[in-house]
């Protein structure tokens, strides 16, 4: 237990022999999604009066605070395209809105609190005067506004229902999806998560008073699995920060601060010195390991364009898995021994789903640009996807054709030498001529800031393993149709 926690005294998380819990069916399905519900409960001295207004169903009478200004943009509603509920289908070409474009240089209203993740909490409203409060964002959604995007409460990567899945014909398409029920990240991996990143939010902010703590990346993006690792984003101001000076001075005192906490609950604090440094420790009440980095707000705004691709189809979320699954087994998906990163790999698997003959997504960024502007404030980034219905594609191919096309595609169709792979536009590019891309083996566009995200892979060898394991991967899967031709199942499901 963690030592400062309200719940002292009591377990953290429910003895195996009693049922399951039903913490995330507590709240409304009206509330936005992740960093409000389970920090109103389980961080709820913040805002104890509006959590339980909240909970109640009571939206009226939820108190209204100023919030701080963003360098993102002003703190009004995002104007969202409609949809009608219907699913929009693959030879569709995108129309216009009937709505005009939001605006984010607009001063005039102010954020509600009910997002009360993003703004700061006590801070003093930087709006102008007499500026009017805008009604709760889930107050203000048309009632025919059906996205594909579940609440965070029943989303079905929390103990996924059989009929949310598509259906195996194949023994392949089978084995897929039996290591995707059995590895994919359950709702008590999420709490165990959640309950550290508060216990630390609260430790944190008695150095940086007013920063706010973010779970981001797979836990939170729908390809999470029950071993994976926890990504925490440390915001600490407004502005951006210098990541290789003041980003390392921050990690160093929360370093500090960790090896107090070291006796109590936190094991290994570790400061890592790359592009972007970050601390990595391990949680000894959840047996979490955690990566915590300063300001990358990035990583807040993709977690959720990826949690919409990760719903929008639902391919997506096993294809997924199995990739990961399969790129760790043969030892190319460790960015940290200049192989592939899981978010790399996440992107390769959305870019080839983009560029098949009949696409099973489309590009969001494209499609919807409301819903993912990278100048949209941090605290109404993640109502965008709300706005995003499912896609009806036109490509039935099976899980398992898809992953054997996954692997095809990147052994012998892909141009690695002279194209860079973007989900933002949905196709392969030409490399850009810059230091970013220039003599860089495997270009991978990290959707909203531009950046090589397949930077690790720096060493020839290094690339030349990762494209003999595509090729070989590919050649026995598509001689014995069987997954544990290369990968084991029974084992991977053991290590989840």
């Amino acid at each position: 237990m963690y030592p400062n926690s309200p719940n002292l005294g009591r377990p953290p998380f429910l003895p195996k022999h009693l049922p399951p819990s039903d913490f995330l069916n507590k709240l409304p399905l009206s509330l936005p999604p992740v960093l409000l519900s389970q920090q109103q409960i389980i961080d709820s001295q913040y805002n104890l009066r509006n959590a339980n207004v909240l909970l109640t169903g009571n939206v009226s009478s939820v108190q209204v605070v100023p919030s701080q200004a963003w360098p993102f943009g002003n703190g009004s509603p995002v104007h969202l395209p409609r949809t009608q509920g219907r699913k929009r289908r693959s030879d569709e070409r995108s129309t216009p809105y009937d709505v005009k474009r939001q605006r984010f240089q607009s001063p005039h209203l102010q954020p509600t609190t009910v997002n009360n993740a993003v703004p700061f909490r006590d801070e003093r409203g930087h709006s102008a005067s007499g500026a009017s409060v805008s009604l709760p964002f889930h107050a203000q959604r048309p009632p025919d506004l059906v996205g594909c995007v579940p609440r965070l409460q029943d989303t079905p990567y929390l103990n996924s229902a059989s009929s949310d899945l598509p259906v195996a014909s194949d023994k392949l398409s089978h084995q897929i999806l039996e290591l995707f029920k059995a590895c994919q990240q359950q709702a008590c991996d999420l709490e165990k998560k959640e309950l550290c990143r508060a216990e630390l939010q609260r430790e944190i902010q008695q150095l940086f008073p007013h920063s706010r703590l973010y779970l981001v990346g797979s836990s939170l993006n729908g390809f999470g699995t029950r071993s994976s690792d926890a990504d925490l984003c440390l915001v600490v101001k407004e502005e951006p920060v210098n990541q290789r000076t003041e980003a390392r001075h921050i990690l160093s005192l929360v370093q500090q601060l960790f090896y107090r906490l070291s006796a109590a609950y936190i094991n290994r604090p570790q400061l890592i010195r790359a592009k972007v440094p970050i601390v990595k420790f391990r949680d000894n009440v959840s047996g979490v390991e955690f990566d915590l980095n300063v300001n990358n707000v990035v990583g807040i705004r993709n977690t959720f364009l990826l949690r919409t691709y990760a719903y929008i189809e639902n391919r997506v979320r096993p294809l997924v898995l199995v990739v990961k699954k399969w790129a760790r087994h043969h030892a190319i998906n460790d960015a940290s021994r200049g192989t592939l990163s899981s978010y790399s790999l996440v992107l390769m698997v959305l870019h080839y789903l983009q560029t098949l003959p009949d696409p099973v997504i489309p590009s969001l960024q494209k499609e919807y640009p409301e819903c993912f502007d990278p100048t949209m404030q941090l605290h109404l980034v993640h109502q965008g996807p709300y706005a995003v219905p499912p896609y009806l594609s036109r490509n039935g191919s099976s899980l398992g054709d898809l992953f054997l096309g996954f692997l095809k595609y990147y052994a012998t169709d892909f141009d690695w030498d002279n194209l860079l792979i973007s989900v933002r536009e949905a196709k392969a590019i030409p490399r850009p001529d810059n230091a970013e891309w220039r003599n860089k083996f495997i270009c991978v566009e990290e959707p909203f800031d531009g950046t090589n995200t397949a930077r690790a892979v720096h060493e020839k060898q290094k690339f030349d393993i990762i494209k003999e394991e595509f090729k070989e991967s590919w050649q026995k899967l598509h001689d014995k149709k069987d997954l544990n031709s290369i990968l084991p199942v029974r084992a991977t499901i053991q290590r989840r």
